[in-house]
């Protein structure tokens, strides 16, 4: 029988399907439905540190700030509230789900949210995963000073958790491969998920405001992230998970073949509903048997840089002579 098991950041996992952060995973009903479907594991929806804060001074700025000492309250009561509700979600789905759950905290600086982290422990998580989201527009700042905060994240985190760590980053940065590589040496740092898919901002012509745009991805972005693990995988010393743009089992075989450890599948749950995991496994399945693999690891990596023949098809970023417009119009 196919053996479709993966071992992801320590853990057991029965295939490689994870269904990454997202309202998808915001409630135990949604993930026993995950599981039933055949989820391997869940990414639960990220506590995001920019919200605790943007709402926290919202409450604090509609309140007489006569008074510091209730103002001090509020702001700690703002924060509790959101790692409560969060505690709570983990020790539920503990409880009631039978797969593996990976907190996750979308984090932009190295500041008091590293505290929640212990919690999050402590609450039963089987793992953490830390959304980074760093847009490197800032025009005084060099890359270094960008790489700087995540060492510093990874650092502190150390300090205060055991659990398997997953650094979620962008896919912005002036030496993409050597961060990457660089985090990849750090004893705590256990898996990279590549990558971080941000807001799409777009413009209302008419109204002359913002608003946001390809919410969910599509099968033609699993691009950057099938070119970086194939780069990757092999040179790093932690695993690779793809994410962004996998929507069917094709999607899944080229990230394995390309060396990711595992997958983290959302906007193609949005679209099709739980029951496209089993689709996706279905066909993974029925593809191995077709080409003889009896478990994953007979073919993971199989067309990543190092063994891939033509190895300058992953560092190509120009389309070469022949493929000219005129081949498309």
């Amino acid at each position: 029988m196919t053996d479709l098991s993966v071992k992801y950041m320590g853990l057991q996992l029965k295939n490689p399907v994870i269904i990454g952060s997202s309202g998808l995973t915001n409630s135990v009903e949604k993930i026993r439905d995950l599981e039933e479907n055949g989820a391997a594991a869940v990414v639960l929806k990220s506590l995001f540190e920019e919200q605790i804060a943007y709402e926290t001074e919202m409450n604090l700025g509609s309140n007489d700030t006569n008074y510091p000492v209730d103002m001090g309250y509020i702001k700690e009561y703002s924060k509790d509230h959101y790692l409560s509700d969060y505690i709570d979600l983990i020790e539920s789905v503990k409880k009631n789900a039978g797969i593996p759950v990976i907190a996750s905290i979308n984090c932009f600086s190295d500041k008091e949210w590293i505290s929640y982290a212990r919690n999050i422990e402590k609450a039963g998580a089987d793992a953490l995963e830390l959304n980074i989201s760093l847009l490197p527009v800032d025009e005084t700042k060099d890359s270094r000073d960008y790489e700087k905060i995540y060492f510093n994240l990874i650092e502190k985190i150390d300090k205060t958790v055991s659990v398997p760590l997953a650094l979620k980053i962008g896919c912005f940065s002036s030496g993409l491969a050597n961060l990457i590589q660089k985090i990849s040496w750090t004893k705590n740092v256990n898996s990279m998920v590549l990558f971080n898919r941000y807001y799409n901002p777009d413009f209302d012509i008419n109204n002359y405001e913002f608003r946001a745009t390809n919410i969910l991805s599509t099968p033609e972005e699993i691009s950057t992230s099938l070119r970086w693990i194939a780069l990757l995988s092999g040179r790093v010393q932690c695993d690779l998970v793809a994410s962004t743009g996998i929507h069917t089992a094709e999607g899944v075989i080229k990230q394995l073949l390309a060396g990711a450890n595992a997958v983290q599948v959302v906007s193609t749950i949005y679209k099709n509903g739980p029951g496209q995991i089993q689709v996706i496994l279905k066909e993974l399945a029925k593809w191995m048997e077709e080409k003889g693999y009896n478990n994953i690891n007979d073919f993971r990596g199989k067309m990543n840089h190092e063994n891939t023949k033509d190895a300058t098809a992953f560092e190509r970023v120009q389309f070469i002579k022949y493929y000219s417009m005129s081949d498309y119009y």
